[in-house]
């Protein structure tokens, strides 16, 4: 692997020199992946900061904490302050008026105070984890329930879809009937038309259906997917239609060709649709938002919301939480990229 990574063209071809097209090739990898992974690292690392570590500026990238030290029976942050003599000393901070601070030696704290301008001081700081980010909600809100709604509403959803948006493929694939292009050009032309659209019309729906605060309503206006209809369609047309020819034969009824044939044929692209469903479901915002109004039937990513206030947006539990919601989706590329790689190939999609 190491020799792998340190591979060069060099300036005969022989690899033991750097060519300018190695030069180019590192800065564009190293570029592409702090563009990808930068901003990840930084929402990990700052879930770990405290309130005042996410106020400060200019940011930084490690969560830091000011330490603090014992002076009588209360507790004093630890300020490391340039004196007039040019000395520098590590003092407590007793009050602050305006931008003069009293100071005081944590160690001579019966000492009298020292008069320090806050411009000649600097926090004393170390690397520090607020856990309590992750431990709170869990602890104190309903996050536990807003992730029991989620992984219903994911998994529901996705069964849901694969079920319908596979009949229709079936049908659109294996069926030869008049108008049959001109259905499908219909389908992916809805791809066209955003959530946004629609979102007037679909909640009259749900509301004449009586789906509102329901998580039923959540699920049923989007299984059908042009995306998942399209994508299927195109996996079954490689399906050869003498196998199906030879099932009837046979005697097997359509639903039996359609259950016992076509669907194990198009397990790549059925997983392929599963990972795509679960991710929509899952990080799922605007629908939820408009259906769900009951505290107790909120998903996750609306749950996320409630921790934002009129006047106070708590982003230290806003941060921890997206982590947490972001390891199902993470779990499920890492586990199942190989099934996203052969069910796109296998479509035919470029």
């Amino acid at each position: 692997m190491i020799a792998f990574l340190t591979r060069r063209r060099g300036r005969h071809g022989d690899g033991r020199g750097w060519h300018w097209t190695d030069i180019a090739t590192w800065v564009w990898l190293i570029a592409g992946l702090v563009v990808m992974f930068g901003p990840a690292l930084w929402l990990v690392l700052s879930s770990f900061k405290t309130p005042a570590g996410l106020a400060e500026f200019p940011p930084t990238i490690l969560p830091y904490a000011q330490e603090t030290v014992a002076v009588g029976d209360q507790t004093r942050p630890l300020y490391r302050v340039t004196l007039e003599d040019g000395t520098v000393r590590e003092l407590a901070e007793l009050r602050r008026v305006g931008i003069v601070a009293q100071m005081v030696d944590p160690g001579a704290p019966e000492a009298d105070p020292i008069a320090v301008n806050i411009n000649d001081r600097e926090p004393v700081r170390s690397i520090s984890f607020a856990t309590e980010n992750y431990t709170e909600p869990f602890l104190h809100f309903d996050f536990f329930l807003f992730l029991r709604n989620s992984v219903f509403v994911t998994v529901m959803a996705t069964i849901i879809t694969l079920l319908t948006n596979s009949m229709a493929a079936f049908a659109l694939s294996k069926y030869d009937f008049r108008g049959r292009n001109a259905v499908m050009l219909l389908i992916v032309a809805t791809l066209m038309v955003p959530l946004s659209v629609i979102l007037v019309p679909l909640y009259s729906v749900v509301a004449a259906t009586g789906l509102l605060n329901s998580l039923w309503g959540v699920i049923l206006p989007t299984v059908a997917t042009p995306t998942g209809v399209f994508l299927l369609r195109q996996y079954m047309l490689t399906i050869p239609d003498e196998l199906l020819e030879a099932a009837r034969m046979d005697h097997a009824s359509e639903w039996q060709i359609y259950w016992r044939i076509v669907l194990p044929l198009a397990a790549p692209a059925l997983a392929v649709l599963a990972i795509f469903s679960v991710v929509w479901r899952w990080n799922d915002f605007l629908w939820p938002l408009v259906v769900l109004s009951r505290r107790e039937l909120y998903t996750l990513q609306i749950g996320l919301n409630s921790y934002a206030g009129e006047l106070n947006v708590q982003w230290h539990y806003i941060l921890a939480m997206t982590v947490v919601a972001m390891i199902p989706v993470v779990l499920v590329f890492v586990f199942l990229q190989r099934f996203i790689t052969a069910g796109i190939a296998g479509t035919g999609l470029k």
